[in-house]
């Protein structure tokens, strides 16, 4: 589903690499997630993954086809909602854009506001809203055209911790009924160990993989109160430190 080889990022020939021969492959259905310092090339790896930046050096593959960018959705820190779109148009832009049948289009709306807990909300604008409640419009946009991969920018980070918490069970809730396969890039070693089945530990610039680590306990939204979540966020903060 997704595979990089020999990965390298610069910004023009003068600049230091940002990425630096970064290898890593995801199956379908599998679920990554990539943490590190500030400022180590997080963001710019999504971009790349997205085929919205290009490398430099290296190879990135995405479905079937290289740097293929049919079936991505992006889940951004800010929510990125239209303002002047109620919560159902917002929600039902990707398949307006593709030109799907009215039908359609309101029955995928209606059933993905179900699925986030929000229906009453369907005519209500973004600044109606909390934080929380936006961030779920912003995730039912992601998953309205069925996209093979998801990719997620840090998205809770400007929550409170419930709220946050409440999101990653919606994640996870929303992975083991479609088994949609996504990237998600986080600050938080909780968050990290919670959503991902695999963790990426990225050094400071230029960003390079410390470790690649099998999290055996993913799955589970019990998983926080196991004992093996605990070894889990220890083992990937010392991996951090290293």
């Amino acid at each position: 589903m997704i595979h990089v080889e020999a990965l390298t990022k610069r910004f023009d020939d003068a600049s230091k690499n940002v990425l630096d021969r970064l290898s890593f492959s995801l199956a379908p259905g599998e679920t990554l997630s990539i943490i590190g310092p500030s400022g180590c090339g997080k963001t710019t790896l999504l971009y790349i993954l997205a085929g919205l930046l290009q490398p430099s050096n290296g190879r990135v593959a995405v479905g079937s086809r290289e740097k293929e960018g049919d079936g991505i959705s992006f889940i951004l820190q800010d929510f990125g909602l239209f303002p002047w779109k109620t919560v159902a148009q917002n929600v039902g832009l990707g398949l307006q854009i593709r030109k799907a049948p009215r039908a359609e289009q309101r029955n995928i709306t209606e059933g993905l506001l179900e699925e986030m807990g929000i229906p009453e909300f369907g005519e209500s604008y973004p600044a109606q809203l909390s934080g929380g409640q936006k961030q779920r419009v912003a995730i039912a946009r992601a998953l309205a055209t069925s996209p093979k991969i998801l990719l997620m920018d840090e998205p809770f980070s400007s929550l409170d911790a419930l709220t946050r918490e409440h999101l990653q069970n919606t994640i996870l809730r929303t992975w083991l009924r479609r088994r949609i396969t996504y990237v998600l890039v986080t600050h938080s070693v909780e968050e990290a160990v919670f959503l991902g089945g695999r963790i990426l530990v990225l050094s400071d610039r230029p960003a390079r993989i410390k470790a690649d680590l099998v999290n055996e306990d993913f799955g589970s939204a019990e998983l926080r109160f196991r004992e093996a979540y605990s070894e889990r966020v220890r083992e990937v903060r010392r991996a951090m430190e290293r």
